[in-house]
């Protein structure tokens, strides 16, 4: 379904780099890398320009918008999110979102990775050594930083800084006008090489779920619609959040199959049973 076939890769910030490779060796297509659409009007992690709708509908529309200006019918795009862990209030997490849109197939896959594997972080602060503090424990220069004179104010702000000459250039002449700084991670793909992995994770999860295909019609993107939790305890026999069956549906035809003790096995240890380790 995909050999031979050009595939845009809806992105301006170097994610190309580690997404080409990949389905190039997988699928045999060849990877155009967008240069004509700008993928920051959907929206910036600096705040500049506010994300209007959720992740799926900006996936979607950066795959149309970047397609409308060449002449193909495949496209990947990718869209990360940053905040406090859904689940662990006190980490960091970076969730990643890949889309792959087939056009001539009408076909649509997703893949996402939630990870704690980030250096997303920002603070103000008033002095070259509290911002040098700030600049070493988040991976600088590897990792760039973005500089303005306040978390919403975008009159001044300098991105993508990656060496410390600059760095302090621009701390000083803000910090002469403001009296403090707001110094933040620069959370773009090309600046963040931590993220890039994590986003390299969510290629391969992409890759897995074009690659599983619907068993009636061949259909890639069999994926799992449902999971259903109650996997017994091996101790006292109760059911926990653990997963007991999940149901696969195909995107094409809705063709549906479950399948029985996804984890490989049959009962749950008893230190995840609310019963035995309320």
């Amino acid at each position: 379904m995909f050999e031979g076939r050009n595939l845009l890769i809806a992105t301006q910030h170097g994610k190309e780099k580690i997404i080409a490779p990949i389905f190039e060796k997988e699928f045999g297509v060849t990877c155009i890398v967008n240069q004509l659409f700008n993928t920051d009007t959907l929206g910036t992690f600096s705040g500049e320009i506010e994300r209007k709708k959720d992740v799926i509908s900006t996936l979607r529309q950066k795959c149309l918008s970047a397609v409308d200006h060449y002449k193909c019918d495949l496209v990947i795009a990718s869209e990360g999110s940053f905040g406090a862990h859904p689940s662990v209030f006190f980490l960091p997490a970076d969730e990643e979102h890949l889309m792959l849109l087939d056009i001539k197939n009408n076909l649509e896959i997703i893949a996402t990775e939630l990870s704690t594997s980030t250096n997303f972080n920002g603070t103000y602060v008033a002095t070259e050594q509290d911002l040098l503090e700030f600049s070493s424990n988040i991976q600088f220069p590897s990792h760039g930083l973005i500089l303005k004179s306040d978390d919403s104010n975008f009159s001044i702000c300098y991105k993508g800084i990656t060496n410390e000459k600059e760095l302090l250039i621009q701390f000083n002449q803000i910090q002469k006008m403001f009296g403090k700084v707001f110094v933040e991670t620069d959370m773009r793909a090309c600046f963040n090489p931590t993220r890039m992995k994590v986003i390299e994770k969510t290629a391969h999860k992409l890759v897995e779920k074009m690659n599983t295909k619907c068993p009636r019609c061949d259909t890639p993107g069999f994926e799992i619609k449902e999971v259903t939790r109650g996997l017994p305890c091996n101790l006292c026999n109760s059911p926990t959040q653990s997963a007991l069956s999940v149901n696969y549906q195909c995107k094409k035809c809705l063709h549906q199959e479950t399948k029985m003790f996804p984890n490989t096995k049959k009962y749950e240890d008893p230190m995840y049973c609310d019963y035995c380790n309320p």
